[in-house]
């Protein structure tokens, strides 16, 4: 072979080498999805946790102090499910609520109203989750 022949042969490894995919893991884009289950109640908002102003027409939750934490969860989007008529609406973390345990959750009356409950029930069961940053009803 000529030093040409090898110089073509060289390059073209090189380059399939580069071009080539890296192999990802399966999970590597995926986030686990945990279900939380709790209380859910209203309260009128206002300036939350993660310092925006909110008004009681927005789609607004309060979780756990112990989820909460430093307000990693701020601007992040829940999927609600009023367990006892199986009714769901999203909420948008903004706020931290100390006395919910926690799987509770706190929400603008809208969102609660939402739900398919009243102001007057006061207290639903509901399950949850987080979806995944970035997202958006």
């Amino acid at each position: 072979m000529t030093p040409l022949t090898y110089l073509a042969f060289a390059l073209a490894l090189i380059s399939s080498v580069i071009a080539a995919p890296a192999p990802v893991a399966p999970e590597a884009n995926l986030e686990k999805r945990i279900t939380h289950s709790g209380r859910g109640t209203f309260f009128n908002v206002g300036l939350g946790a993660c310092g925006k102003h909110n008004v009681n027409s927005d789609h607004i939750v309060a979780i756990s102090s112990s989820i909460f934490g430093s307000g990693g969860n701020c601007e992040q989007f829940m999927e609600i499910t009023n367990t006892a008529n199986g009714k769901t609406a999203f909420g948008l973390v903004r706020d931290a609520c100390p006395g919910c345990g926690a799987g509770d959750i706190d929400m603008s009356p809208s969102l609660f109203q939402s739900l398919g409950a009243s102001l007057d029930q006061g207290v639903i069961k509901v399950s949850w989750h987080f979806k995944p940053k970035g997202f958006h009803p």
